[in-house]
Protein backbone atom coordinates (compact mmCIF):
# COMPACT_ATOMS: atom_id res chain seq x y z
CA UNK A 1 0.00 0.00 0.00
CA UNK A 2 1.69 3.29 -0.76
CA UNK A 3 2.12 6.18 1.64
CA UNK A 4 1.05 9.92 1.47
CA UNK A 5 2.21 12.29 4.09
CA UNK A 6 0.34 15.97 3.88
CA UNK A 7 2.10 17.74 6.63
CA UNK A 8 -1.30 20.79 7.90
CA UNK A 9 0.48 24.15 7.86
CA UNK A 10 -2.15 24.96 10.84
CA UNK A 11 0.85 24.19 12.82
CA UNK A 12 3.68 26.27 10.84
CA UNK A 13 4.56 29.87 11.37
CA UNK A 14 1.54 31.74 9.48
CA UNK A 15 3.70 35.14 9.03
CA UNK A 16 6.35 32.75 6.89
CA UNK A 17 4.43 30.78 5.45
CA UNK A 18 6.20 30.58 2.04
CA UNK A 19 9.37 29.13 4.06
CA UNK A 20 7.54 26.90 6.28
CA UNK A 21 5.95 25.28 2.93
CA UNK A 22 9.45 25.11 1.39
CA UNK A 23 10.80 22.98 4.38
CA UNK A 24 8.19 19.65 3.51
CA UNK A 25 9.20 19.81 0.14
CA UNK A 26 9.85 16.01 0.85
CA UNK A 27 6.27 15.56 1.79
CA UNK A 28 3.60 14.39 -0.83
CA UNK A 29 1.23 17.71 -0.32
CA UNK A 30 0.91 20.25 1.85
CA UNK A 31 -2.90 20.41 4.06
CA UNK A 32 -4.42 23.65 4.00
CA UNK A 33 -7.04 23.73 6.70
CA UNK A 34 -10.10 26.53 5.99
CA UNK A 35 -12.05 26.96 8.56
CA UNK A 36 -15.24 29.87 8.94
CA UNK A 37 -15.68 30.04 13.06
CA UNK A 38 -19.46 28.54 11.68
CA UNK A 39 -18.95 25.00 10.99
CA UNK A 40 -16.14 24.74 13.81
CA UNK A 41 -15.71 27.04 16.69
CA UNK A 42 -12.05 28.41 14.62
CA UNK A 43 -10.91 31.10 11.94
CA UNK A 44 -7.98 30.25 9.64
CA UNK A 45 -7.70 31.54 6.42
CA UNK A 46 -9.80 31.42 2.39
CA UNK A 47 -8.96 31.60 -0.88
CA UNK A 48 -6.71 34.80 -1.71
CA UNK A 49 -3.84 32.56 0.84
CA UNK A 50 -4.96 29.57 -0.76
CA UNK A 51 -4.14 30.71 -4.30
CA UNK A 52 -0.82 31.91 -3.23
CA UNK A 53 -0.14 28.99 -0.99
CA UNK A 54 -0.52 26.88 -4.60
CA UNK A 55 1.55 29.52 -6.29
CA UNK A 56 4.19 28.95 -4.40
CA UNK A 57 3.79 25.48 -3.35
CA UNK A 58 6.63 23.03 -4.67
CA UNK A 59 4.31 19.98 -3.57
CA UNK A 60 0.36 20.00 -4.12
CA UNK A 61 -1.81 21.32 -2.09
CA UNK A 62 -4.90 19.86 -0.44
CA UNK A 63 -7.49 21.70 1.21
CA UNK A 64 -9.38 20.87 3.76
CA UNK A 65 -12.96 22.98 4.27
CA UNK A 66 -14.49 23.16 7.58
CA UNK A 67 -16.94 25.75 6.45
CA UNK A 68 -20.91 25.77 6.10
CA UNK A 69 -22.24 25.69 2.07
CA UNK A 70 -19.34 24.04 0.55
CA UNK A 71 -22.32 23.41 -2.31
CA UNK A 72 -20.71 27.06 -2.93
CA UNK A 73 -18.01 27.22 -1.86
CA UNK A 74 -15.75 24.37 -2.47
CA UNK A 75 -15.43 24.20 -6.29
CA UNK A 76 -13.90 27.91 -6.23
CA UNK A 77 -10.87 26.14 -4.31
CA UNK A 78 -10.42 23.84 -7.20
CA UNK A 79 -10.60 27.02 -9.72
CA UNK A 80 -7.40 28.37 -7.94
CA UNK A 81 -5.41 25.79 -8.32
CA UNK A 82 -5.71 22.87 -5.18
CA UNK A 83 -4.56 19.61 -6.30
CA UNK A 84 -7.54 18.27 -4.07
CA UNK A 85 -10.37 20.10 -2.35
CA UNK A 86 -12.28 18.05 0.69
CA UNK A 87 -15.70 19.01 2.21
CA UNK A 88 -17.80 17.70 5.17
CA UNK A 89 -20.81 15.69 4.28
CA UNK A 90 -22.37 17.41 7.73
CA UNK A 91 -22.45 20.62 5.98
CA UNK A 92 -23.40 19.76 2.34
CA UNK A 93 -26.69 19.68 1.06
CA UNK A 94 -25.95 18.00 -2.19
CA UNK A 95 -23.05 15.56 -1.37
CA UNK A 96 -22.84 14.01 -5.05
CA UNK A 97 -23.40 17.43 -6.79
CA UNK A 98 -20.64 19.07 -4.84
CA UNK A 99 -18.28 16.32 -5.87
CA UNK A 100 -19.10 16.45 -9.36
CA UNK A 101 -18.60 20.78 -9.30
CA UNK A 102 -15.51 20.30 -7.44
CA UNK A 103 -13.96 17.31 -10.33
CA UNK A 104 -15.17 19.75 -13.07
CA UNK A 105 -12.47 22.21 -11.99
CA UNK A 106 -9.70 20.16 -12.42
CA UNK A 107 -8.80 19.21 -9.05
CA UNK A 108 -9.62 15.56 -7.24
CA UNK A 109 -12.66 15.90 -4.76
CA UNK A 110 -12.90 14.44 -1.23
CA UNK A 111 -15.56 14.06 1.45
CA UNK A 112 -14.39 14.30 5.23
CA UNK A 113 -16.81 12.43 8.07
CA UNK A 114 -16.10 13.34 11.49
CA UNK A 115 -15.70 11.36 14.72
CA UNK A 116 -19.59 10.77 15.00
CA UNK A 117 -20.73 10.48 11.30
CA UNK A 118 -21.35 7.35 10.11
CA UNK A 119 -19.81 6.14 7.03
CA UNK A 120 -22.19 3.66 5.78
CA UNK A 121 -24.85 6.35 4.28
CA UNK A 122 -22.46 7.08 2.35
CA UNK A 123 -21.41 4.59 0.85
CA UNK A 124 -22.71 5.14 -2.81
CA UNK A 125 -20.22 8.21 -2.18
CA UNK A 126 -17.06 6.25 -2.80
CA UNK A 127 -17.80 5.23 -6.03
CA UNK A 128 -17.63 9.21 -6.87
CA UNK A 129 -14.82 10.68 -4.36
CA UNK A 130 -11.10 10.73 -5.21
CA UNK A 131 -10.56 10.46 -1.44
CA UNK A 132 -12.38 9.47 1.64
CA UNK A 133 -11.30 11.58 5.12
CA UNK A 134 -11.71 9.66 8.82
CA UNK A 135 -11.68 12.52 11.07
CA UNK A 136 -9.25 11.02 14.04
CA UNK A 137 -9.88 13.92 16.05
CA UNK A 138 -12.69 16.70 16.73
CA UNK A 139 -12.35 19.03 13.48
CA UNK A 140 -11.15 22.92 14.23
CA UNK A 141 -8.18 22.42 16.24
CA UNK A 142 -4.41 21.46 16.21
CA UNK A 143 -2.76 19.19 18.28
CA UNK A 144 -5.76 17.22 19.83
CA UNK A 145 -4.91 13.06 20.71
CA UNK A 146 -5.59 10.59 18.39
CA UNK A 147 -8.99 9.05 18.83
CA UNK A 148 -8.22 5.65 18.56
CA UNK A 149 -11.89 4.46 18.82
CA UNK A 150 -12.13 5.68 15.35
CA UNK A 151 -10.25 2.84 13.67
CA UNK A 152 -13.47 1.18 13.77
CA UNK A 153 -14.71 3.59 11.24
CA UNK A 154 -11.49 3.52 8.99
CA UNK A 155 -11.71 -0.58 8.90
CA UNK A 156 -15.06 0.08 7.72
CA UNK A 157 -14.22 2.63 5.13
CA UNK A 158 -11.23 0.95 3.97
CA UNK A 159 -12.51 -2.54 3.41
CA UNK A 160 -15.60 -0.88 1.41
CA UNK A 161 -12.81 0.61 -0.65
CA UNK A 162 -10.81 -2.29 -1.06
CA UNK A 163 -13.90 -4.61 -1.61
CA UNK A 164 -15.22 -2.45 -4.52
CA UNK A 165 -12.22 -2.34 -5.82
CA UNK A 166 -12.09 1.67 -5.86
CA UNK A 167 -9.76 4.31 -6.33
CA UNK A 168 -10.36 6.17 -3.82
CA UNK A 169 -7.60 7.27 -1.11
CA UNK A 170 -8.33 6.44 2.40
CA UNK A 171 -7.32 9.93 4.79
CA UNK A 172 -6.81 10.42 8.16
CA UNK A 173 -6.87 13.46 10.48
CA UNK A 174 -5.76 14.53 13.79
CA UNK A 175 -3.13 13.49 16.28
CA UNK A 176 -0.61 11.31 13.75
CA UNK A 177 2.58 10.75 15.30
CA UNK A 178 5.09 8.40 14.61
CA UNK A 179 3.30 6.23 17.20
CA UNK A 180 -0.26 6.46 15.85
CA UNK A 181 0.76 6.55 11.87
CA UNK A 182 1.51 3.14 12.27
CA UNK A 183 -1.88 1.74 14.15
CA UNK A 184 -4.03 4.10 11.09
CA UNK A 185 -2.02 2.30 8.44
CA UNK A 186 -3.06 -1.08 10.12
CA UNK A 187 -6.31 -0.18 10.05
CA UNK A 188 -6.20 1.02 5.77
CA UNK A 189 -5.29 4.38 5.78
CA UNK A 190 -2.78 5.33 2.92
CA UNK A 191 -2.84 9.14 3.31
CA UNK A 192 -1.85 10.88 6.13
CA UNK A 193 -2.03 15.03 7.57
CA UNK A 194 0.25 15.46 10.67
CA UNK A 195 0.64 19.02 11.70
CA UNK A 196 2.28 19.51 15.56
CA UNK A 197 4.45 16.11 14.62
CA UNK A 198 5.99 18.11 11.72
CA UNK A 199 6.34 21.45 12.66
CA UNK A 200 6.20 21.48 16.67
CA UNK A 201 9.78 20.69 17.05
CA UNK A 202 13.18 19.56 15.02
CA UNK A 203 13.14 19.94 11.19
CA UNK A 204 10.26 19.27 9.38
CA UNK A 205 12.22 16.77 6.24
CA UNK A 206 13.66 14.99 9.37
CA UNK A 207 9.87 14.28 10.58
CA UNK A 208 8.62 13.52 7.69
CA UNK A 209 11.25 11.03 7.16
CA UNK A 210 10.49 9.49 10.60
CA UNK A 211 6.96 8.97 10.14
CA UNK A 212 8.06 7.21 6.24
CA UNK A 213 10.30 5.24 8.59
CA UNK A 214 7.20 4.38 11.34
CA UNK A 215 4.85 3.13 8.68
CA UNK A 216 6.99 -0.20 8.40
CA UNK A 217 6.23 -0.70 12.22
CA UNK A 218 3.28 -3.38 12.65
CA UNK A 219 0.47 -1.91 15.01
CA UNK A 220 1.50 -3.12 18.80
Amino acid sequence: MSLRIYPSILSADFVNLEAEIARISSADGVHCDVMDNHFVEAISFGPQTIRRIVQVSSVPVDVHLMIENPDKFAPGYGEIGAHSVTFHVEAAKDVEGTIRAIQDTGARAAIALKPGTAAEPYFPMFHLADMVLVMTVEPGAGGQPFLREMMTKLDTVATYVADHNLSALVQVDGGITVDTLPIARAHGADTFVAGSSVYSAGNPAENIAALRVAANDTEE
